[in-house]
């Protein structure tokens, strides 16, 4: 058994026949962590012990002849920002380096329910503030493909994970593009839902109007049926929508011929590596093949995303942050014996620089004098960016462009340019100004084997297109792992 080549249905069909129990499937994932994770740096933390014991549960349903459940013993990694009831989650940073989490996240209680198993938490950038999980307050994660060339962010480890075995699939959050760019990056599919369709309960705020929990798998079928398991209404989570959960695995199936797919013309410009406009121009093509029609849309306003999205993000990282103070939880420094010092010496050791560049930033923009003038008019730039997508929708069924502009670089190749790493996610980010979902999947690789991704951008709560074009995509052009 190898688990670099299991999906979902493998794992039930291994169980349903009794060539493998649910404890021989996670042992051969915890095998592969050992082997994979001192060069790659994936994971921050696991309890093996727990993992086996979800697996040994499995195992007796199995034996007792009671139906099991959806994703019983699948092996997922889980990014270290969302919460896991007894294990740690430290955001990567320093601040929440011994936090355990209290209870479990709505998404984990969903997954927990659905069988799957937990095999450990992946690193990422410090509390989700990068785009090369190089920001991690332990160490950076190296990209499975090509050690030395960083896996994307924030969600690096998830995306690492997935792409060297570690687990059939995983879970990420995605403000910006972090679950997106990193999918491209180590060559696996990402899936950012709609804004509201997944509870962010026990997500660790970053930007509270941008987050998104989303899957990570090696295919569109395997990542159908994460998002299945863990979308739908949740109390804990006002802005969770009450919509029902469509059967995203039937609706794959379906036939694509037809469907528009949108080229925004500010998206197709110069600035792209040409390795990667040389695998999405096929890509595109691949989809003409498949009956699709091509049509150009505008996007006018994309030249104010960057500026836009970085008012925003950091506004609301601002706010967000501001509870880790020292006084409920995590790093306490005492300082000079002041409650003062003691908040100041706290964050100032908890923090890393980018971090505290984004506090700093988020806290100007929101200061008096300054919020009109900045965060006010950033919110009136991103209802004209929403506006543009629904235009450019009512034209097409999906937009394409390059998930990221250029395909992985080396680890330190950025990290002294903070806007060079920025604009990374530049076609990323408008998705969550805008709120709606998009999907990255693996469109062929460079000259010397580094992934290169293809994003589709949908309509507001339809997962279901990008589901279908993306698995047809993917079959057509032999992307598939199965």
């Amino acid at each position: 058994m190898d688990p670099r080549e299991l999906t979902i249905d493998q794992v039930r069909l291994l169980l349903d026949r009794g060539e493998a129990s649910a404890v021989e499937i996670c042992q051969a994932h915890l095998d592969c962590i050992a082997q994979r994770n001192p060069e790659t740096r994936a994971l921050l933390h696991q309890d093996a012990a727990a993992a086996l014991e979800q697996a040994a549960q499995i195992d007796r349903l199995r034996k007792a002849g009671q139906p099991l459940p959806p994703l019983a013993g699948v092996p997922l990694v889980i990014k270290d920002n969302i919460s896991i009831r007894g294990q740690r989650c430290t955001c990567g940073s320093k601040i929440l380096e011994n936090y355990q989490a209290l209870y479990d996240a709505t998404v984990i209680a969903r997954l927990r329910a659905a069988g799957s198993l937990f095999v450990g938490k992946a690193n990422m950038d410090e509390f989700a503030m990068g785009s090369s999980t190089e920001n991690s307050a332990f160490f950076p994660t190296r990209n499975p493909h090509a050690l030395d060339y960083v896996p994307g962010g924030s969600s690096g480890g998830s995306a690492a994970a997935v792409a060297a075995g570690m687990a059939v699939g995983a879970l990420g959050s995605d403000t910006g593009g972090s679950i997106r760019q990193p999918a491209s990056f180590c060559g696996v599919v990402g899936v950012k839902p709609t804004y509201g369709r997944v509870s962010r309960y026990g997500l660790v705020a970053f930007g509270s109007s941008l987050d998104q929990i989303g899957p990570l798998a090696r295919t569109v079928k395997d990542a159908a049926r994460l998002l299945g398991a863990i979308a739908g209404r949740d109390t804990h989570d006002a802005t969770s929508a009450t919509l029902a959960v469509p059967d995203y695995v039937a609706a794959i199936e379906n036939p694509v011929k037809g469907l528009k797919v949108g080229l925004p013309r500010q998206y197709f410009k110069a600035g792209i590596a040409p390795e990667v406009t040389a695998r999405i121009q096929a890509g595109l093509k691949l989809l003409e093949q498949l009956g699709c029609e091509l049509v150009e849309v505008d996007l006018p306003h994309t030249e104010y995303a960057i500026a836009c999205y970085y008012v925003v993000a950091m506004a609301e990282a601002s706010s967000n942050l501001s509870r880790f103070d020292g006084v409920r939880y995590g790093l306490r420094v005492h300082g000079e014996g002041t409650l003062t010092g003691m908040y100041r010496e706290t964050r100032d050791a908890g923090f890393g620089n980018e971090v505290k560049r984004r506090i700093i930033l988020g806290t100007f923009v929101l200061s008096s004098g300054y919020y009109d003038a900045y965060y006010l008019k950033a919110q009136k730039v991103r209802t004209l960016i929403k506006q543009d997508f629904e235009k450019a929708l009512a034209k097409a069924d999906v937009i394409a462009s390059p998930t990221s502009p250029t395909p992985p670089f080396r680890l330190g190749e950025k990290s002294s340019d903070p806007l060079a790493m920025y604009l990374s996610d530049i076609f990323t980010i408008t998705a969550n100004l805008a709120g709606i979902p998009g999907i990255s999947l693996p469109c062929g690789r460079t000259s010397s084997g580094l992934p290169i991704g293809l994003q589709l951008l949908g309509k507001h709560f339809d997962e279901c297109t990008l589901l279908r074009l993306g698995h047809a995509f993917e079959i057509a052009g032999g992307f598939a792992l199965n």
